[in-house]
């Protein structure tokens, strides 16, 4: 597997079943190396617009039946494996996760598509129970299931290859027609999805990408009233307004957490110190289950944390290229530079740095914070960072009902 991305390439959009220049375009770094690695074609309004007609219109004249559809996600599936480095290759240049992690996500994206595949097969209404009802005992009713039309998929970074064919894979098991606005940090690894469904088999006219930033492109989204379904992954604050820019559309939301885990005094501690080291770092803590908040029973407590700290401080932290990296850079130093003053934040309000807390560009080192209080932002506002606050507790309920949101 080569160290980097090392031809710098053009990432078009796909409108109207082709691949087409942008309004404008801007370059894609490396996330470790910052090397360029694409030039991305970032699209207006109007080819908004354009795109989502020519996805409209496609669905309309009639999208594959359900058992071709089925073939096809299932022969995604083979092209997909076969094309396996190709896209993990291109998630750790682009989303600076390591190796392990784009490997994992590479084979959890085979199992959805085939699960997808699965689905288009058996996709079913219901009988209506109408006999049930006075009067209604030689009637029948029943329900059908049939495609929306246009599904706009809104997608994460953190995630480029596996939720976004969590979105695309199911839309188009039923019949509907796709439209991908990929994360601006990752838009290759949406580009690798849409030519891995072309090869297959699909129609590219079923499947649009736009790429330009969320910022213009979430007003721009909800406003075509022919999409007719969203899914997000992403902040809340941002769901929250396209969930009311969406009116009586339906919509789809997968937004953020503080993610906590309990070790219990009964815990299976050996067992348990591999699972919450990992959770708490993977991606540079860059999930919504990143483990921020660690709460450890004061029984186990002087067992449990040395050898935490320990496991912490040996997490090799660096470049994702290399084999036995655990941890990788931030998306940008924009957001580790965020994440540190978090913590400075903490720690001039009292709370002790047990482990990491320093940052080199967008590398950020595993950090554990320890003496806080829960009205500290780490605490209380989803960190999304390589951060775990350490809580011990005496009393379970005490521990599951401590608050987390802001006030």
């Amino acid at each position: 597997m080569s160290d980097t991305l090392t031809k710098p390439k053009f990432a078009p959009l796909l409108i109207g079943g082709a691949w087409v220049e942008g309004a404008n375009k801007r370059p894609l770094h490396d996330k470790f190396t910052g090397e360029v690695i694409a030039e991305v074609a970032q699209a207006d309004q109007a080819m908004v617009s354009k795109a989502v007609a020519h996805l409209n219109a496609a669905w309309a004249s009639g999208p594959p039946p359900a058992a071709e559809r089925a073939r096809l996600l299932d022969e995604a599936a083979r092209i997909l494996v076969r094309r396996r480095n190709e896209l993990i290759e291109t998630i750790v240049a682009e989303a600076g996760f390591t190796l392990s992690d784009a490997e994992i996500e590479a084979d959890r994206a085979e199992q959805t598509l085939i699960a997808s595949a699965v689905e288009a097969r058996k996709l079913a209404g219901e009988m209506v129970p109408l006999a049930g009802a006075p009067g209604q005992e030689n009637r029948i009713g029943f329900t059908l299931r049939v495609p929306l039309g246009v599904v706009c998929a809104i997608t994460p970074f953190n995630s480029p290859l596996n939720t976004v064919l969590h979105k695309v894979a199911p839309a188009l098991a039923a019949g509907n027609a796709v439209l991908i606005k990929p994360a601006s940090a990752t838009p290759l690894t949406s580009q690798l999805i849409a030519e891995i469904l072309i090869e297959a088999g699909f129609s590219p006219k079923l499947i649009a990408i736009v790429n330009g930033p969320g910022s213009r492109m979430g007003d721009w989204l909800a406003a075509e009233e022919k999409i007719r379904f969203f899914t997000f992954t992403g902040s809340t604050a941002v769901g929250a307004r396209l969930h009311g820019a969406a009116g009586l559309r339906r919509t789809q939301m997968e937004l953020g957490s503080i993610a906590a885990t309990i070790l219990h005094k009964d815990a299976d501690i050996d067992a348990a110190l591999k699972k919450v080291v990992r959770a708490g770092f993977r991606k540079a803590g860059q999930v919504c289950t990143s483990i921020q908040r660690l709460y450890i029973h004061g029984d186990i407590l002087d067992a449990v944390l040395p050898r935490y700290i320990e496991a912490v401080k040996a997490l090799k932290c660096g470049n994702p290229h290399e084999e036995d990296t655990l941890v990788g850079p931030m998306i940008d130093e924009k957001e580790a530079i965020r994440v540190e003053t978090w913590v400075a934040d903490a720690i001039a309000e009292g709370a002790s740095l047990l482990a990491g807390g320093s940052r080199t560009g967008a590398l950020m080192q595993p950090t554990v914070l320890t003496d806080l209080t829960p009205d500290m932002r780490v605490m209380r506002e989803e960190i999304f960072g390589p951060v775990v606050c350490i809580r011990p507790y005496s009393d379970l309920d005490t521990a599951i009902n401590e608050p987390t949101f802001p006030k």
